[in-house]
């Protein structure tokens, strides 16, 4: 049976977008506990003080403007000279009504949490297959994408198309021994809505949960290193709920 780890493998060479705090951090730490080489991608300047921390490497850029993702991501695979994983993490969030969501708002929700994915993807897709071995690409999408919230509209709708992104990619790149997936947390408590959320709303979302709790940023990062593991090397188009079982679809 395929193990998560194994000891006689090479470290792999991981890069994670949107990893400077929150979700994103936490799946960096794992990749580097499990004895990877991590190359963290953010737009925040706090990116290269989480990267010193876990002891990895960082490159700063905004995956929102194509040139600069472009730039971004070969820079990363370069540090690591290659690439084994990838995790496209990186994605905003907002509430706006339906009726008050404006051109600009939509477009800056898809630039950040779709395009910014297709592009990482492809240049990371390329180096893939240029080096002949395979690889893994982790999308991070959302419960919204498959549930949306109201007020939601713009952001379900950007993550609804990650799923259909991951999808798709899973189908072209399967030939060259590339896997895809999509994560689709739920309510996840990270230092990012720390000082908006009060105790009555965790309790509200955890209540949605049948195991009565939210999810640590660790809870979905887990599920990210156990899509890089050779024990899911047949899982590939699939968009996995990491949401305490508040949907089952």
């Amino acid at each position: 049976m395929a193990a998560l780890t194994s000891p006689e493998a090479a470290p792999r060479r991981v890069v994670v977008t949107g990893a400077a705090r929150g979700i994103g951090a936490s799946i960096a730490r794992a990749f580097v506990d499990a004895g990877d080489q991590v190359v963290l991608i953010d737009r925040a300047d706090g990116v290269a003080d989480t990267a010193a921390d876990l002891g990895a490497k960082s490159v700063t850029c905004d995956l929102a403007d194509p040139t600069d993702a472009r730039r971004g991501i070969a820079e990363a695979i370069d540090t690591l000279g290659g690439i084994d994983v990838l995790v496209n993490n990186a994605g905003i969030f907002e509430i706006v009504p339906l009726l008050e969501i404006d051109a600009e708002q939509w477009s800056r929700m898809f630039d950040i949490n779709t395009r910014s994915m297709l592009i990482t993807t492809q240049v990371a897709a390329r180096r893939m297959i240029d080096q002949g071995t395979g690889g893994r690409i982790v999308n991070m999408a959302s419960m919204g994408g498959k549930d949306p919230a109201a007020g939601q509209s713009h952001y379900a709708a950007s993550k609804a198309a990650v799923i259909a992104l991951t999808q798709a990619a899973a189908k072209e790149l399967g030939e060259y021994g590339i896997t895809v997936n999509a994560l689709c947390p739920g309510y996840v408590l990270t230092e990012m809505g720390a000082d908006t959320r009060t105790p009555e709303m965790v309790a509200g979302w955890s209540a949605l949960s049948p195991l009565g709790r939210c999810a640590d940023p660790d809870d979905v990062a887990g599920v990210a290193v156990f899509l890089a593991s050779p024990a899911a090397s047949y899982l590939t188009g699939q968009a996995f709920n990491v949401t305490g079982g508040m949907i089952m679809h």
